[in-house]
């Protein structure tokens, strides 16, 4: 391999599919042909289950998902997976709790991400805190989720943590914006060296001239340290006259400075085109969540939300998503400075 990745363990059995043979698209993501991967009605009283995190756990896969529920509120739900490509969710909503004991579970959850963090597992997602912001639970066993304090105070969504301290602290990116449907928003960067209080923030990149991330971006699976850098796969989104669009990005930021991106791909990853992409209940949506990848040969699988309905997932490698990405990379002043002012 031409580049390496770092401090994550082999996945020998992480799901692949080769890149096919007649794909001329000249992307370095693929889509798998059997998506989409989680269907609508997926289980009882949950219609859709999209933009979701999953991971390797044992020697199997474990997962949260957002289950939009028959009443249209949010939650997250666990699933489980031999292969990672075929789930079973379970039933009832994962049981938060507080650090009594006591149930504490959030009025609505939904985009969830999942990372390890030295011995702990940490879900993140975005929930109402007086308005819409981030909420935090840990676990060692799937079985027990503890909440922690809010890191941020409204509004804000798509917080994706590190999966390693950096400088001894915590690092989570994140996404201000306001209480609708944002129509604006920049990703940042903060650290904790508590995982209870945050700071020093930091801006990593914004919006673009690129037609596909023009109004807004915002963070997707939790970033892959490589020997270039962080991998980032973000979201970005553009405007039309049928409604956003939303595209998948992609990024490489300083390894002990990520609030310094190195490089910055100007064409998107992944954006909508096959019909479950194009076609539910919102429309012309490739929204990352979670990736699994294997040290061993550099293979990554991408699992993102499709057009807030179902669960696809995309495969690339480190070689050929690096290299495309500092092939075409364009940034800005703005990208590459510490991002305080």
């Amino acid at each position: 391999m031409k580049y390496k990745i770092l401090n994550t363990p082999a996945v020998p059995n992480m799901p692949w599919q080769d890149k096919p043979a007649e794909d001329k698209s000249g992307l370095p993501l693929w889509r798998y042909s059997e998506n989409p991967i989680v269907g609508r009605n997926p289980s009882k009283g949950v219609a859709r289950i999209f933009n979701s995190a999953v991971a390797p756990y044992g020697d199997a896969f474990i997962g949260v998902f957002r289950g939009e529920q028959t009443n249209g509120i949010p939650y997250i739900y666990l699933g489980r997976s031999r292969d990672a490509i075929h789930w079973e969710f379970d039933e009832e909503k994962i049981p938060f709790k507080d650090e009594d004991g006591n149930d504490f579970m959030p009025g609505y959850a939904y985009d969830p991400r999942l990372v390890k963090v030295e011995d702990t597992w940490y879900v993140i997602w975005c929930q109402d805190f007086y308005g819409a912001s981030i909420g935090v639970a840990k676990t060692q066993d799937f079985k027990t989720f503890t909440r922690i304090e809010n890191p941020f105070i409204p509004f804000n969504r798509n917080a994706v943590l590190f999966p390693r301290k950096v400088n001894g602290r915590y690092l989570m990116l994140s996404r201000p914006s306001d209480s609708g449907h944002t129509p604006f928003g920049d990703i940042f960067l903060s650290e904790s060296p508590d995982m209870t209080y945050w700071g020093k923030h930091r801006h990593v990149l914004g919006k673009s001239d690129n037609w596909w991330e023009n109004v807004k971006v915002g963070g997707g699976a939790a970033p892959i340290e490589t020997s270039e850098g962080w991998l980032l796969f973000y979201h970005g989104v553009t405007g039309t006259c049928n409604g956003y669009v939303y595209s998948i990005g992609g990024a490489i930021l300083d390894i002990d400075q990520p609030s310094v991106v190195k490089y910055r791909c100007k064409t998107f990853l992944l954006t909508p085109q096959e019909w479950y992409e194009e076609r539910g209940f919102v429309p012309n949506v490739t929204f990352p969540c979670a990736t699994i990848h294997d040290a061993q040969t550099g293979r990554i699988a991408v699992y993102y939300g499709c057009a807030d309905t179902y669960v696809g997932l995309a495969f690339t490698t480190v070689d050929e998503v690096v290299d495309y990405i500092k092939e075409n990379s364009s940034v800005s002043a703005a990208d590459t400075e510490i991002g305080r002012r």
